[in-house]
């Protein structure tokens, strides 16, 4: 099955997308859809419920996300495309809860960024607390997989000391959605093709079979250092073709840039590449 919210930021409401992939309000059923109200939306009838009309913003497809844990350098030709070691085990570090964005909405560049970069990725929705699991039990802890655009400024992450969370967690570098779908709609993790357009040409190809180190043994890594709890957000990596590691030349975000990503069964994003404003009080996610 797969779920989504949309409407107006800060007012987003719950939907399940049916079989012709026309979104059905699911507010009658429940108030949003986090991990707690899961399982009823999952239980409702798709035929009963009403359709929406238009063509509405979408927003992160689940409520209250706990955390970001994130894994880099999970592709061999990544890895070797941003001239760092092949890892021997998982590269960890988070993003900020408030890089999280919709789907479609736009990707604000920092104030003084030069090193915009983009990362197509499958995200894992954390469905029961994972502390210390092993490899053979961890997928059946997952709730749901999304489509995440893991956005980047490099100078920040590599040149701003060791800690690539200065260059990860910048508001709206997370794009989540559209949907949220469930196991049984995906099928095998490890056998799903990955692309992402830049201006209309192709940067990114890849599959996640050829991950250094599987779904299962991420969360089982994971939960050996951090405990994930319902709701959390694992990303998994990204294949080659980032713009740092273009060559000759690197290529990075500019103002008026347009990616468009999509992984097979989890749908497609599109954002547009802005500059930096002030954003005040202003509601994201």
């Amino acid at each position: 099955m797969k779920l989504c919210r949309f409407g107006p930021r800060g007012q987003e409401r719950p939907g399940l997308v049916d079989a012709d992939g026309t979104i059905r309000d699911l507010s009658g059923v429940v108030a949003d859809l986090s991990i707690e109200t899961l399982p009823a939306a999952l239980a409702a009838d798709a035929a009963a419920l009403p359709v929406v009309e238009g063509a509405p913003r979408r927003g992160v497809p689940l409520k209250g996300i706990g955390k970001i844990v994130a894994i880099g350098l999970n592709y061999e030709d990544h890895a070797i495309e941003s001239n760092l070691p092949i890892p021997t085990e998982p590269v960890m570090f988070m993003k900020a809860l408030s890089s999280l964005t919709g789907p479609d909405d736009e990707v604000m560049l920092p104030k003084g960024s030069t090193h915009g970069d983009w990362e197509v990725e499958l995200g894992v929705i954390i469905g029961k607390t994972c502390r210390n699991v092993s490899e053979e039990e961890a997928l059946s802890k997952v709730a749901g997989y999304v489509l995440v655009n893991d956005v980047s400024e490099r100078f920040n992450q590599k040149q701003r000391g060791t800690q690539w969370s200065k260059g990860k967690g910048h508001d709206t570098f997370c794009p989540v959605g559209p949907w949220l779908v469930t196991p049984d709609e995906v099928g095998d993790p490890q056998d799903l093709d990955m692309h992402l357009d830049l201006n209309g040409e192709r940067m990114q190809t890849g599959n996640t079979r050829t991950m250094i180190f599987t779904v299962a043994q991420l969360i089982s890594y994971v939960s050996d250092y951090v405990t994930l709890y319902p709701g959390d957000l694992l990303i998994t990596g990204t294949p080659p073709g980032v713009g740092e590691g273009k060559k000759p030349d690197p290529i990075f975000l500019k103002a008026g840039d347009v990616m468009q990503l999509g992984i097979e069964k989890l749908g497609t994003q599109r954002q547009q590449v802005v500059e930096w404003r002030h954003l005040g009080d202003e509601v994201l996610g």
